[in-house]
């Protein structure tokens, strides 16, 4: 029904597609999410850009706004709300993308009744008829498919030129009891190797150093085309120049299927030795409940495997607080898998109930207990992650200057994407730098600058 109502607006609208605007049109664009979004939004601007358009940083003084959206929390999805009410306001046209739209389509339209288009993730390669609808002065289009674009053969426009994201599949093939991003993102669908090794090659041509692999699970590359994640990473690895590759998020439960292979990978020194790997509760009854596929012992049988075999390994997990069916007792749990295993990064969520999702309809834990036991969990995470920065203290080594920090400081990464920072009066972005590590905090390195190198 989607795709056939999809491909009947297409019909009508996409007269004079390559045409570019007689006039210069501005668009204002904001981003917000994970890096597959930011990989969409690069894909919409430079399809946006090849036919002509410019790019506003002021929406008061653009033709057509932009706002690519993320749903996967509800503070999140609260914010994005009313930052669309805030746009709104402005009487120009918005363009409303991103996950948002198939997660929660009747609150989007509740928030912004005068939107001129609607995007899902999968109809990225409609922006230009977007944009055009919106200057026609067209309302309440909206596009979705259940169909992939070819993203990676899309033109570009990437916001860091340092950094090239490659979205490596669409969707995923879990069904976690709480995610409502897969009504977005759908099933699992993974590009060619071909397709991907191509696009790195370009943006290494382009003068990329750094490439982000992702997706919404990194770890079920290649199950729907007879491959995997571990044969990607060789094949990315033989591109010539130099450049590092971060692995976006795993799922431990496809991570399992191919332990071994994707161990051997990461000893390429192409690919940083970053892990991040979701274990999202320390209790086995709660993983069940969540759907997740696998169990505690498991978690750490990767974790211990991954650091024997990859010195220095920065490991990033996810944890939700306040899971329905989370008692004391399983909050415990993960109080003693955070300390026994010392994950260098743990993002912490509260629990907020999604919109259709199973775990929407189970009995709920009380607010009040959800935030104490989130205070507690993010005090033990600081002081571990604090301790194990500490021992990065005398280091020295190389780091690829990545970001853009305040004021005179820049933000590199070594070989482990530990983040380093540096001070300096001169652009330092791209360059490689060898540093000695001076200082550590919670989330952060900071170092003295030996030597710049190109």
């Amino acid at each position: 029904m989607l795709i056939k109502e999809r491909r009947k607006i297409s019909e009508i609208y996409t007269d004079n597609h390559s045409i570019m605007p007689r006039e210069t049109v501005y668009i204002y664009a904001e981003n917000y999410g994970c890096a597959a979004n930011r990989f969409d939004m690069e894909v919409m601007l430079g399809q946006l850009i090849k036919e002509g358009y410019r790019l506003a940083t002021d929406p008061e003084k653009a033709d057509i706004l932009l706002i690519n959206t993320c749903g996967v929390k509800k503070p999140t999805e609260d914010r994005i709300f009313e930052r669309i009410r805030c746009l709104s306001r402005l009487g120009k046209p918005l363009i409303i993308a991103g996950c948002l739209p198939r997660i929660n389509i009747k609150a989007v339209q509740k928030a912004a009744p005068n939107f001129a288009v609607m995007l899902d993730p999968r109809s990225v390669d409609r922006i230009v008829d977007a944009a055009r609808l919106a200057r026609k002065g067209k309302r309440g289009v909206i596009f979705f498919s259940d169909i992939v674009p070819p993203k990676l053969d899309l033109p570009i426009y990437r916001t860091n030129k340092v950094i090239g994201i490659v979205l490596i599949s669409e969707g995923c093939l879990g069904s976690c009891a709480y995610c409502c991003v897969r009504f977005a993102r759908g099933r699992l669908y993974s590009f060619p190797m071909k397709t991907i090794t191509r696009r790195v090659k370009e943006a290494v041509s382009d003068g990329v150093k750094e490439i982000w692999l992702t997706s919404q699970d990194c770890g079920a590359y290649g199950a729907d085309i007879d491959t995997n994640l571990a044969e990607l990473l060789r094949e990315c690895c033989e591109v010539p120049g130099r450049f590092l590759i971060r692995v976006g998020m795993m799922n431990p439960r496809h991570v399992l299927k191919i332990l071994p292979d994707l161990v051997d990978s990461f000893k390429n020194k192409k690919i940083f030795n970053f892990l991040h790997l979701p274990v999202q509760s320390g209790d086995d009854e709660v993983l069940r409940r969540m759907n997740r596929g696998y169990s505690v012992r498991e978690f750490k049988e990767i974790v211990e495997i991954f650091r024997k075999e990859v010195p220095k390994l920065t490991l990033a997990t996810d944890i939700i607080c306040g899971f329905p069916g989370e008692d004391s007792r399983a909050f415990e749990n993960t109080i003693r898998l955070v300390e026994e295993v010392k994950p260098d990064i743990v993002n912490i969520s509260r629990f907020f109930p999604r919109p259709g999702t199973p775990a929407e309809k189970m009995r709920q834990l009380n607010v009040k207990l959800i935030k104490s036991r989130s205070r507690r969990l993010s005090e033990v995470v600081r002081r571990i992650s604090w301790k194990r920065n500490e021992e990065w203290i005398g280091w020295e080594g190389e780091i690829l200057v990545d970001e853009k920090g305040r004021g005179s400081s820049w933000i590199g990464r070594n070989f482990a994407y530990k983040p380093i920072v540096v001070k300096s009066n001169k652009n330092l972005i791209g360059r490689f730098l060898k540093v000695r590590v001076t200082r550590a905090f919670p989330t952060y390195l900071e170092a003295d600058i030996l030597e710049t190198r190109i």
